[in-house]
């Protein structure tokens, strides 16, 4: 978390980027520790680009639906350059 911090600190703005279900993962957590301990630092909301929350489809055409994508991170990006 001290990197972490630290990071926030230098650019005042998060992405958390992961593969797991958009709510109650792992990532989730993380956004969660971030607003909670970096709040005075932060100049945006803390960003999250992961899964829909739903079951992960065996076909590639349904996990290319599913998972975060090249494009979800980086609408992201111009999301939180816009603050």
């Amino acid at each position: 978390m001290e990197t972490i911090e630290a990071s926030v600190r230098k650019t005042n703005k998060v992405i958390v980027a992961y593969e797991d279900a958009f709510s109650w993962g792992y990532g989730a957590e993380i956004a969660a520790r971030i607003a909670d301990r970096s709040f005075p630092w932060l100049d945006a909301p803390v960003k999250r680009v992961a899964s829909t929350d739903t079951f992960v489809g065996y076909a590639p055409d349904l996990e290319d639906y599913i998972l975060p994508q090249v494009e979800d991170l980086a609408q992201a990006m111009r999301e939180l350059h816009a603050f």
